[in-house]
């Protein structure tokens, strides 16, 4: 019981910052608003982790990671596809990419990012429903598809954000706008929490309350009726590449095997500990490993990957 406590301690403090940050925005209850395309977005520096992301980002709730959003970006022949960086539930978008968008562009990658799901102007987003949120995804998708004349785009997406694709695939019509969709620790299956996001759905009055400022955590639990239906039929479609990279320290999404998709000829479900023993990076933390890092690289373009450089990474929060 040590670890998994550990790592609930780890979350709630993480959960504390986030939730700090909210109340010094605009707030949690606002309702969504749809993505907008400003001329100019501002960006932000590098990040080293999720913490300092997020630090900064409280402080400037609109700003985006480095080198996104560059509408004049035309797509290389190398890589013809542009990237699409979806968040998970809580943070926003500078804060989940402020590290792996650089490493992205430097590669050679047309790579965008948007806040979605959450109040305006508040630095705590994909908060609402999981539905509403891949929608404004879906919708943001195709103002990248027009402005960089590609044909496809691939999505890179972490805990919500690499789950909420597939709403899109599968409702929307992204079977034939998405390329490869690539899940950093997805809740493909839900959570349960440690037991206790699934307990709260037993308690009409917790799980009424949890839902008004955040129907995302609802939505996500194991059991909900949203990850009935979105797996209902099959979790993927033919067309679609599909790649899950998890963490057996994932704190979020509990059982960690809950991120994985049901085994397919165009998906592969990668087990960070596999590829490298000494990697104990965490749900949080992910989005900033550089052993994951290397393979997004090599999901999105499979002609050129790297194996990657085994080495210690600790976990984010301890």
């Amino acid at each position: 019981m040590g670890a998994p406590l550990r790592r609930l301690g780890a979350l709630g403090a993480a959960i504390g910052i986030v939730l700090g940050l909210g109340v010094l925005g605009i707030g949690l209850g606002a309702p969504a608003q749809a993505a907008e395309v400003p001329e100019q977005e501002p960006t932000g520096p590098p990040q080293p982790n999720i913490v300092t992301a997020l630090t900064y980002s409280g402080a400037r709730p609109t700003v985006m990671p480095p080198h996104t959003n560059d509408w004049g970006c035309e797509p290389s022949p190398e890589h013809p596809n542009p990237v699409l960086l979806s968040n998970g539930t809580l943070v926003n978008s500078y804060a989940d990419w402020a590290g792996l968008s650089g490493t992205l562009a430097d590669a050679g990658y047309c790579v965008f990012s948007v806040n979605l799901g959450g109040a305006k102007g508040s630095p705590v987003q994909t908060v609402g429903p999981v539905a509403d949120t891949a929608t404004q995804l879906a919708e943001f998708g195709d103002r990248v598809l027009a402005a960089t004349g590609a044909d496809r785009l691939d999505v890179v997406g972490h805990s919500q954000g690499g789950m909420n694709p597939r709403y899109w695939i599968k409702h929307l019509g992204g079977e034939q706008k998405i390329d490869r969709l690539i899940g950093l620790a997805p809740s493909n299956y839900g959570t349960d929490l440690f037991g206790l996001l699934s307990l709260v759905q037993r308690v009409p009055p917790l799980r009424d309350l949890i839902g008004i400022p955040f129907p995302a955590f609802n939505d996500q639990e194991k059991n909900s009726a949203f990850l009935a239906e979105l797996n209902a039929g099959g979790d993927t479609v033919p067309g679609v590449d599909y790649t899950v990279i998890q963490t057996k320290y994932d704190e979020v999404v509990t059982p960690y095997t809950n991120a994985f998709l049901a085994p397919a000829p165009n998906v592969e479900n990668i087990l960070l500990q596999d590829v490298c023993p000494a990697d104990k990076t965490d749900h949080l933390g992910i989005t900033y490993d550089p052993i994951a890092a290397q393979l997004v690289l090599n999901a999105l373009d499979p002609s050129s990957a790297e194996p990657p450089r085994c080495r210690f990474v600790p976990p984010l929060l301890s």
